[in-house]
């Protein structure tokens, strides 16, 4: 540490005021300066310095096990070990997660579906299974609220809506923006909870309109959207519990950027074996054109 100082600072101060001060000899000084560095100190310094740029990029919000496998995808392969060490040296660590809770309100009259999905949060291919539900951001002005559509396929954000009210407005518009992106077929599973928004005739009849096959949770049951309810904490984890937004326009602008750019094309997701939904549905793209 001491000629480490000393190194950096050689061009400000005169070697031997520093040596004095420091408690170093010149001779040790000038030993060490002649002493190559390892190959190993370097290959370090290479790879804690790109996992500083992965850990920025990923808006601060990537562990050791995603940096790991983001380093691997970028050329620089190396153990998980030597990733968490160097990660802790440099002082790299994920954000952690906080509890979350549901919005919608099953407590009315109008009729539900049976669960048909029944917690299969997979699927063969595009466009065959998608849950949806709605949460809320809170800004100064008031609660934002945000009603997502995901393809189980890929964990894709399909399509969402972002509104000042609570309505079924918000569930339709989020799901006309998903088949306006995917243009699925008839017979695609759709799974929500019993929120009032997807039980209304409007929402219900929409369905219809596009053959969709419609799946309810059982009731106060949250696993049975797991999938939705793991992205609202990933989203207010990594970008709502960081940020106070002055008005639902701020908040508007950044929660497009996090699903358009972060999370669809850029964050890995473990699920899918550590690759992006965008890479994922390319991969199945590629593959089928080869069949």
């Amino acid at each position: 540490m001491k000629y480490r100082f000393i190194r950096e600072h050689t061009g400000t101060f005169r070697v031997e005021t520093m040596c004095r001060v420091l408690k170093v000899s010149r001779t040790g000084y000038y030993r060490w300066l002649k002493k190559p560095v390892s190959q190993r100190k370097i290959q370090d310094e290479i790879i804690k310095e790109k996992a500083e740029h992965i850990y920025n990029k990923s808006r601060k919000t990537y562990g050791s096990p995603r940096i790991h496998k983001q380093l691997g995808k970028e050329g620089i392969h190396c153990g998980k070990k030597r990733v968490e060490r160097l990660m802790r040296e440099a002082g790299i660590q994920a954000i952690q997660k906080r509890q979350f809770k549901v919005t919608t309100d099953s407590r009315h009259n109008l009729p539900v579906a049976e669960n048909i999905l029944n917690r299969e949060f997979t699927a063969s291919s595009p466009n065959k299974r998608w849950v949806t539900d709605i949460t809320y951001i809170p800004t100064e002005e008031g609660w934002l609220y945000l009603a997502a559509v995901m393809d189980l396929y890929s964990r894709r954000i399909a399509g969402y809506s972002m509104q000042k009210y609570l309505t079924r407005e918000l569930a339709i518009e989020a799901l006309n923006n998903a088949v306006t992106n995917r243009r699925p077929g008839r017979g695609l599973i759709i799974h929500s909870d019993r929120g009032s928004q997807y039980a209304s005739h409007d929402y219900q009849q929409l369905l219809q309109q596009y053959g969709f096959i419609c799946s309810m949770s059982r009731k106060g049951d949250c696993w049975d959207n797991s999938p939705m309810e793991s992205f609202f904490k990933t989203l207010k984890t990594e970008l709502v519990y960081h940020r106070r937004f002055k008005t639902r326009a701020e908040a508007r602008v950044e929660i497009f950027e996090y699903i358009e750019v972060f999370y669809n094309r850029f964050r890995l997701h473990s699920s899918l074996g550590y690759a992006t939904p965008e890479e994922f549905e390319k991969n199945y793209e590629n593959l089928r054109n080869v069949a």
